[in-house]
């Protein structure tokens, strides 16, 4: 799937509206500039998949699930599983998404909320080999948009982040012969933390977080930083032409740490929910 983003729906007055409101720290759906939209969380929604969440951010709406395979490592990284996150934009999600090979939008989209979980270290790839340059656990998570109203990149990475936390799969075994067999304990992916990605939007000036879909037709810079288990910055993407200043990056990594928090609860007491459902 790919998106075109259409500008011309905003007229020059309907902008100037938007930008005068930043300035009195008001958006359009009332908003404060460093304020999120409620984050609701659903967990083990798809039987068939090993873990899986539905997350609604605002009115934008993702689904992940989690399967796991057994097969070789990457030839670089011998010691390893494999984790691979792909998203998805259903065409059902935004008026403006195209058939066809996915686009660079929807290729950054999966690369960013990748890097973010696999830099955070939430999950210790190590701990998913069963032996070493043979036969390794591929972790797939796979994450499709059901309705874009911006912000997909934090949206994604929430839904993928409850999902992996959720997951359980026979575990399996090395035999005599070395060869892979599957067994009837079940088992959990060695999850230490559930990371944070926080986006950020430039609108001329004003700088605001999670935005809708409205306001990033009007973005000309983005940026999207992931925090770890501990607090501290582990990935980041920065999107479009526009600059942020160094003084910008360090108040964007700031909001993150404060925002970060609350967003870390709520996806925590779904899992811990989640849990109790399985």
């Amino acid at each position: 799937m790919s998106i075109n983003r259409d500008k011309s729906t905003i007229n020059n007055l309907e902008k100037e509206n938007i930008v005068e409101n930043l300035t009195n720290n008001l958006r359009t759906d009332g908003r404060k500039i460093n304020e999120v939209r409620e984050l609701i969380v659903e967990t083990n929604i798809i039987d068939k998949a090993e873990g899986s969440a539905k997350v609604k951010l605002g009115n934008t709406e993702v689904v992940a699930g989690v399967k796991i395979q057994v097969g070789p490592p990457f030839a670089n990284s011998p010691n390893q599983g494999i984790l691979i996150v792909s998203a998805e934009i259903l065409p059902i999600s935004m008026p403006n998404v195209e058939l066809g090979p996915p686009s660079e939008n929807v290729i950054e989209l999966s690369r960013v909320v990748d890097r973010g979980i696999r830099e955070s270290k939430m999950i210790n790839l190590d701990d998913l080999v069963l032996l070493e340059g043979k036969s390794v656990y591929t972790v797939f998570v796979d994450v499709s948009v059901l309705n874009a109203d911006g912000n997909l990149f934090d949206a994604v990475s929430y839904a993928a982040s409850v999902a992996l936390s959720l997951t359980k799969f026979k575990k399996y075994k090395i035999d005599k012969e070395d060869n892979v067999v599957q067994t009837n304990i079940i088992t959990e992916l060695p999850v230490k933390f559930t990371p944070i990605s926080i986006t950020q939007i430039k609108i001329d000036d004003h700088i605001i977080v999670d935005p809708t879909a409205l306001e990033e037709s009007l973005m000309n810079s983005r940026i999207t930083l992931t925090a770890d288990g501990a607090g501290n910055i582990c990935a980041g993407q920065k999107g479009l032409a526009g600059p942020f200043s160094p003084k910008e990056i360090i108040s964007c990594s700031n909001q993150v740490l404060l925002i970060s928090e609350k967003i870390k609860k709520i996806l925590k007491k779904a899992i811990v929910n989640g849990k109790k459902e399985i």
